[in-house]
């Protein structure tokens, strides 16, 4: 059934860079977590072929990362649609008034919402913007993450260089200790971006309109003049309650879980006389840290479903195309 909330959001190009970079970030996080978290995960690491393994697997992804971000950097300065999309994403004065009113809203000083951050509470999609301040800053709190992540990751790629280039051991491990913290940070913001994208009751299991580029979307639907974005139309999915129950359970448990073994785990991310106690060898942390590689895993398998499911429309939607272009020669041949 189709309705306002269809549309898609990304350029072709912008869809398979998101489908690289979300590879490449599930990778770095799978052999970073290994690293940092060998005891929890030691089945990972023996994936990988042991602690060389790992270390090589997660330098080639932080190479791959680099070369992503730099592509999309020089895309972004080199081409009408990159700086389009750039002007797009810059803050406006119309995102701070609406950030202004859901800081009153929150307060009871508001009685609503602003439209611009309520693309699915009851509007058209053409009168709100596809681009909320609340994705504005996604978009900017992820871009400082990759950019810190990968200036500390080259930093510390030989911990002998970090230590000749600032003289002392302590500068080395501060860069260290900040690149694990960084991952923690990120780590958060990945599994609820999973939670959010894959469990919105509008889009489980997954948000199709990020992987189908655009202009294969059509732009209009059936009754399209209507009052709303059409999300009252739609059927919840009746796997949507306890998917969404457990995998949110899920997410807590592997983000706290994380976060206390970045404490216990001494030397990395956090310094060994930070630690408040307890130890890598705790049952209960050990399960919890594997639900979090666990919520990271479905992720990554989420994302290839959606590219599936991109795939699929494109046979379909060929074969439509096909279709009627050989009706209209056929209904041409008989005038």
């Amino acid at each position: 059934m189709g309705t306002n909330l269809d549309h898609g959001k990304f350029t072709k190009m912008t869809t398979t860079f998101h489908t690289l970079l979300a590879l490449d970030v599930f990778i770095l996080f799978f052999s970073g977590y290994s690293l940092m978290f060998n005891d929890e995960l030691w089945w990972m690491v023996l994936l990988m072929g042991g602690n060389t393994g790992v270390l090589a697997v997660h330098r080639l992804a932080g190479a791959g990362l680099l070369t992503l971000i730099t592509f999309w950097m020089l895309m972004m300065v080199t081409t009408d649609t990159g700086r389009s999309n750039f002007r797009e994403i810059l803050p406006t004065k119309g995102d701070v008034v609406a950030f202004v009113q859901d800081i009153k809203f929150v307060l009871g000083r508001a009685d609503e919402r602003h439209p611009n951050a309520r693309q699915f509470a009851g509007y058209k999609a053409d009168e709100v913007p596809l681009l909320s301040y609340i994705g504005k800053g996604v978009v900017f709190i992820f871009a400082t993450e990759l950019t810190l992540l990968s200036i500390s990751g080259v930093l510390i790629w030989s911990k002998t260089g970090v230590v000749s280039l600032f003289a002392t051991k302590t500068a080395a491990t501060a860069f260290v200790v900040f690149h694990g913290l960084l991952g923690v940070i990120m780590l958060m913001g990945i599994m609820f971006h999973i939670f959010e994208h894959s469990f919105h009751p509008a889009f489980f299991p997954v948000e199709v309109k990020a992987f189908i580029p655009r202009s294969e979307i059509p732009e209009s639907h059936e009754h399209d003049d209507a009052e709303t974005t059409g999300i009252e139309r739609l059927t919840l999915s009746r796997h949507w309650g306890w998917a969404t129950h457990v995998v949110g359970a899920f997410t807590v448990i592997g983000i706290v879980s994380v976060m206390v073994g970045s404490i216990f785990d001494e030397g990395f991310p956090v310094p060994a006389d930070l630690a408040v106690g307890g130890g890598p060898t705790d049952l209960l942390l050990t399960i919890g840290i594997n639900i979090g590689v666990f919520v990271l895993f479905l992720g990554m398998v989420l994302q290839m479903y959606g590219n599936l499911l991109r795939v699929r429309w494109e046979r379909q939607l060929k074969t439509r195309r096909s279709r009627t272009a050989t009706d209209g020669s056929g209904n041409r041949s008989d005038d």
